[in-house]
């Protein structure tokens, strides 16, 4: 099969554009890897190593510090979104399409950082990966940590996640539980006769509706958790009693808790329930006292907000690196079929960008 060429030498928007119309549903992103990896391979400045579908290009120029830029090159499934369409606005216009928001706009400010700073003031890392939309276990970030560590290792990390534009520092935590419920069986006609676990999870419900939310101030930034139920399940039939019921929990909480801190929680918040963990991912500090964080903000205009979702990010706290999510678009618009991105924010994260590691200043 022919490789699709990418043309890292046109503007940032063409190049969102070109990613766009590459379609790369989670673990179907052999075909943009290897357009990927197939552009990148082109500069002699960088040392461009594949795994899977994740590409990583490397300067090694010898410099005091070396930083990680990274975004992943999977979408969600397609949703009548495709291929990529331009509208023009009196604010410089938008791109709309699967992935322009989510991330391939900041995928296309990678690539043209990659390819046209060649001679940055700290060492870079370019990572492009597969795998971030699905299940943790196929995460491109995950398994490059675990198969090549030293191609993760930097001062620094920026993941371009959307963000409007602008730093979101750190992440929360997420955790999902599964809180259960138990009765006894009985027909209907003689509820009597038996317990209805479903009624037994109002307690359950109510707790949740009376959480009094915790919001810590961290590196100046307040977070802001939150406990909700994201489904429940239970029944039988239309005319017995169900005999379990399960509700599905979802704690958010700020990166000052650790994952065993976010479970003993929750456990002691639904005490005299039977709780099951079934998934955890920790949050990731801030970091903002490092100097090359701190040299970061303030290249790129010096506001800084806190990140409430789960990011990667926290692939990179765990691994002594801290890391902020700077990315064009608004987060808000991710996996939704009307998903967009301002020209504007993909040209503005490509020169703030740019400035910070050729020395300047941000306009």
């Amino acid at each position: 099969m022919t490789t699709i060429q990418l043309d890292l030498t046109t503007d940032a928007v063409t190049l969102t554009e070109q990613l766009v119309n590459i379609e790369s549903v989670s673990r179907h992103e052999e075909t943009i890897a290897d357009a990927v990896e197939h552009a990148l391979a082109a500069y002699p400045h960088l040392t461009v190593t594949r795994r899977g579908h994740t590409v990583v290009a490397r300067t090694d120029l010898g410099r005091g510090e070396r930083v990680v830029i990274a975004g992943h090159l999977d979408t969600v499934p397609v949703n009548d979104n495709l291929p990529a369409r331009r509208e023009e606005t009196a604010d410089g216009g938008i791109l709309h399409g699967l992935g322009t928001c989510d991330m391939k706009g900041g995928d296309a400010v990678i690539l043209r950082l990659a390819a046209t700073v060649p001679d940055p003031n700290r060492d870079v890392t370019y990572v492009l990966y597969e795998a971030e939309e699905i299940e943790e276990r196929f995460n491109g970030l995950r398994l490059l940590a675990a198969s090549d560590p030293e191609l993760m290792a930097a001062d620094f990390a920026i993941l371009m996640e959307p963000s409007n534009a602008g730093v979101e520092a750190g992440c929360q935590g997420t955790l999902r539980v599964e809180v259960r419920t138990t009765g006894e069986r009985a027909h209907s006609a003689r509820s009597w006769r038996g317990v209805n676990a479903i009624h037994g999870a109002a307690e359950v419900l109510r707790r949740l509706a009376e959480y009094d939310a915790r919001r810590p101030v961290i590196d100046g930034l307040e977070y802001h958790e939150g406990l909700n139920a994201v489904s429940i399940r239970g029944g039988v039939a239309g005319n017995v009693l169900p005999d379990e019921c399960v509700v599905e929990v979802n704690f958010r909480f700020a990166p000052d808790r650790s994952e065993a801190d976010a479970e003993a929680f929750v456990r002691d918040f639904f005490a005299g329930y039977d709780v099951t963990l079934t998934d955890s991912a920790p949050g990731a500090l801030p970091g903002l006292e490092i100097p090359a964080a701190r040299a970061f903000v303030e290249a790129v205009g010096g506001e800084v907000n806190p990140k409430f979702g789960w990011t990667d990010v926290a692939r990179f706290s765990a691994l002594g690196v801290p890391a902020v999510n700077f990315g064009p678009g608004d987060p808000m618009l991710a996996h939704k079929q009307e998903e967009h991105v301002p020209m504007a924010h993909i040209e503005r994260c490509e020169e703030q960008l740019r400035r910070w590691l050729t020395g300047g200043t941000a306009s």
